[in-house]
């Protein structure tokens, strides 16, 4: 993983978040990008021991400006300041993604290496509210409908995007999680191949905050979804 950039928007992170990154530091990336996406100053000791770490960029500012922006923040740093390196991933802090769906993706990156690859999480796990599984799959459907592309997990975070796609990533419209699916719509229509590899269960207990966080982003997805396809 020499030549893979890691970026890790984060919000209001998890002490967790530390281990997340000294685990994938394991895999040797060349580098890891987390973004402090104006955090409570009551977690600023968590990114300060972030930035202790070898190999480790923390980028802060002070309000919350949402996932997307998050992202773009990095892929600015990382077009302006890196050279050596074959694409990014993207995570996020939340320890959703384990380390084995992490690699997974990144070994299929020269097998796929003309577009984007998408880690597609199985939506059958007992822990899963029914909601978030029926809600993934009417985005999944919708997306279908419209763009005439079909793919199981369009809400999945967990990216990888090649150095020579980042000109046009680092340019979709969107500040919080409808960067994601404008991000598939942009490829799509420039005729970026988009590739789903299987990795892990989705996991979200209910009453927890990513399942709140999970709900909340297939409504507005599913909204949004409907605007992007009317402005075609």
């Amino acid at each position: 993983m020499e030549k893979v950039i890691i970026i890790i928007p984060a919000y209001n992170p998890l002490q967790l978040v530390v281990q997340f990154v000294e685990k994938l530091l394991v895999l040797q990336p060349k580098k890891i990008v987390v973004v402090n996406d104006g955090s409570d100053p009551r977690y600023a000791s968590i990114f300060d021991e972030l930035a202790q770490l070898q190999s480790v960029h923390v980028i802060s500012y002070e309000h919350n400006m949402g996932k997307g922006h998050a992202i773009k923040t990095a892929l600015h740093y990382i077009v302006t300041s890196e050279k050596q390196y074959d694409g990014v991933l993207t995570t996020g802090a939340d320890n959703q993604h384990k380390i084995k769906d992490i690699l997974k993706i990144i070994e299929t990156k020269d097998l796929f290496s003309d577009g984007l690859i998408i880690g597609v999480r199985e939506f059958r796990h007992h822990d899963l509210p029914l909601m978030s599984f029926l809600g993934n799959r009417a985005a999944s459907m919708l997306f279908e409908l419209l763009f005439r592309k079909r793919l199981l997990d369009i809400q999945s975070g967990l990216r990888y995007i090649p150095k020579k796609d980042l000109f046009w990533v680092k340019k979709v419209p969107g500040q919080r999680f409808n960067f994601d699916t404008n991000m598939l719509i942009e490829a799509i229509r420039r005729k970026v191949p988009i590739y789903e590899v299987p990795i892990g269960e989705a996991r979200m207990r209910k009453n927890s905050f990513t399942y709140y966080d999970e709900i909340l982003n297939t409504k507005l997805m599913l909204k949004q979804i409907w605007q992007s396809y009317r402005k075609k």
